[in-house]
């Protein structure tokens, strides 16, 4: 059996590494996604207990106002300050009144969806807002105090709210892929003597 000799083998070893570096390069550049953009956040300056107004976390108010819209999919102002106060109204962690982290999490929810209109906006506000209800009453639910009767009713309002959830999410994916389509195969047996038709079939007087 012949023997390589030392330099040999360090080359050899060296174009069998530079190959799997290639390849796993090429296989990570082909599965890789682009890098996301950090979602839109605010500041919010409470007013009283029930109502904050938001305001760009960095100062540029014109650009963040711009990302505000487009994480909404609109271009209308008032649509953007309804929303905000619906997150605010709505979108809150348990045991506390009006939240910034709530909020912020609430927007990055509808930025994930990418709404390119008010439709598709008011439906990821919707979903962003029950989902943050349903962990609420989860959160509650987790603790088991309370008699039984609250500990069933915690669980069926949180079961109601993650449903409603799934359900938003299907008519979300039937908004943007169109409605499913149903083919019906019927099956006819004919027998001996028998006869078939195909087709529209009218009985009585014309």
């Amino acid at each position: 059996m012949a023997s390589i000799p030392g330099q040999h083998l360090c080359k050899a070893r060296k174009h069998i590494m530079s190959d799997e570096k290639t390849m796993i390069a090429t296989l990570a550049k082909g599965t890789s996604r682009p890098p996301r953009r950090p979602p839109v956040r605010v500041k919010l300056r409470r007013i009283n207990a029930n109502l904050a107004q938001a305001y760009p976390p960095d100062g540029l108010k014109k650009d963040w106002w711009k990302r505000l819209g487009k994480a909404l999919g609109t271009t209308s102002s008032a649509f953007v300050q309804a929303s905000m106060f619906h997150l605010q109204a709505a979108a809150r962690l348990p045991c506390s009144g009006i939240s910034e982290i709530a909020v912020n999490a609430a927007l990055a929810h509808i930025e994930a969806v990418a709404p390119e209109d008010e439709v598709i906006a008011a439906l990821a506000v919707q979903m962003a807002c029950t989902h943050t209800a349903a962990m609420a009453v989860l959160a509650r639910l987790g603790g088991g105090h309370g008699s039984e009767r609250r500990v069933i009713a915690m669980a069926t309002a949180a079961s109601r709210l993650l449903r409603v959830y799934a359900e938003q999410v299907e008519v979300l994916r039937r908004l943007r892929r169109g409605p499913d389509q149903v083919i019906r195969i019927e099956r006819v047996d004919v027998h001996d003597g028998g006869q078939a038709i195909v087709g529209g079939v009218k009985t009585g007087s014309q």
